[in-house]
């Protein structure tokens, strides 16, 4: 079952209440809402119409009333949980700013593990999302840049966000599935690692190990990667 919906069309287009008749037993809100739930107790693999129909007490074919295609549910997720976005007064300082907003991001990514799969700009659209583009665009107001760089800025600032939450929630669940514990996960392969270095074949990997051999500071990383983001749309005097 593929829906209704038989030509391209965007859900936001579409009313949500016909002018006359009924009003409907659910609302969008409350769809997102039972999908969102799913996707984050079960992945983003969990939710299908019919998972969602029986959240919601209903039959899977009176969903697809609603929600006429797989796609369109998703584009509601996205929505639904882009509404969390906290849209504050800029302060001014466009970099603490963008910072502030990309940290905002990781965090809602970390809640909704499922969302880094759907940052596409197929579903970047909807009211909330528009909303928190909007956001980072004010913003941005002091960086004296066109609007199609800043708007390269903001796509380049969210894709660096979702791939290093994707590795985080990746790695953390290669740990979850491990039969002992990342730290002997880790022990073993620095060891091995250390091992292959002291051969001597790799110079320039034993020069960059003996500049700082002590852990990693992940968040700091997270922050000088974004920096450097920043750094090539205006460099800092």
């Amino acid at each position: 079952m593929t829906g209704r919906a038989a030509v391209p069309e965007v859900i936001w287009a579409r009313p949500e209440r016909a002018g006359r008749g009924p009003r409907p037993a659910y609302s969008r809100a409350d769809i997102a809402a039972a999908a969102v739930r799913i996707a984050d107790a079960g992945g983003l693999d969990a939710v299908s119409m019919r998972h969602v129909a029986a959240e919601l007490g209903c039959g899977t074919m009176s969903l697809y009333n609603y929600v006429p295609r797989k796609e369109d549910l998703y584009e509601l997720m996205v929505d639904a949980v882009s509404g969390e976005h906290e849209l504050w007064e800029p302060s001014g300082d466009w970099r603490a700013d963008t910072l502030r907003v990309a940290h905002q991001t990781r965090g809602l990514m970390r809640r909704h593990p499922w969302l880094p799969r759907l940052m596409s700009g197929i579903y970047g659209f909807s009211p909330n999302a528009l909303r928190y583009l909007e956001h980072c665009l004010v913003c941005l107001d002091p960086l004296e840049v066109s609007y199609g760089t800043k708007m390269e800025l903001v796509a380049m600032v969210n894709s660096v966000v979702t791939m290093y939450v994707a590795n985080e929630l990746d790695t953390a669940e290669r740990a979850r599935s491990l039969p002992w514990s990342e730290e002997q996960e880790h022990a073993v392969r620095i060891a091995y690692l250390g091992g292959r270095i002291a051969t001597g074949e790799y110079p320039r990997m034993a020069a960059a190990f003996a500049e700082d051999a002590g852990p990693i500071d992940l968040e700091a990383v997270f922050d000088r990667a974004l920096w450097r983001v920043l750094d090539a749309f205006a460099p800092r005097g």
